[in-house]
């Protein structure tokens, strides 16, 4: 499995700690190539439209043509070995840029959540939402290793 583009566009700034050097860690193993999209409105908006203009935002960081997916609570939750496999299916169907995107702290605006082609929950369970971009390349780096049978994932 070659040529695969992951984007990750999501709302926040990663600093440096713990979550950082985690995100490091599975990104430098990651054979694909992976771009961090980081957004962020400076303006002090009302819950509704800050949703709305982080929306914006991370659609304007999507590349274009990309198979969007939402992080969202109101997703699937998927098995590690069903991403694998819908990763797998896209690239077989010729598809090779894949944009995940991760909301703020009260989630993704419905105008992302309709144009998504998938969402995906990361359980029910509700992540701070640095740990979530975490959660999430760890799962494309197993994703990967499931692809190319690496032992990592047993």
């Amino acid at each position: 499995m070659g040529g695969m583009n992951i984007t990750i566009a999501a709302v926040g700034r990663m600093k440096a700690g713990a979550e950082r050097d985690l995100w490091d860690n599975y990104a430098k193993r990651l054979n694909w190539s992976l771009t961090l999209k980081e957004v962020e409105e400076k303006k002090p908006l009302k819950p509704t439209q800050l949703k709305i203009k982080e929306a914006e935002l991370l659609l304007s960081a999507v590349p274009k043509g990309a198979f969007l997916v939402a992080m969202d609570r109101s997703g699937h939750a998927l098995a590690s070995e069903d991403l694998a496999k819908k990763l797998s299916a896209l690239q077989d169907d010729g598809i090779s840029e894949i944009a995940f995107v991760i909301g703020g702290s009260d989630g993704l605006d419905k105008s992302i959540l309709v144009r998504a082609q998938l969402k995906i929950a990361l359980g029910a369970m509700t992540w701070p939402h640095m740990l979530a971009r975490v959660m999430l390349i760890e799962q494309v780096y197993r994703a990967q290793c499931i692809l190319s049978n690496h032992p990592y994932h047993k």
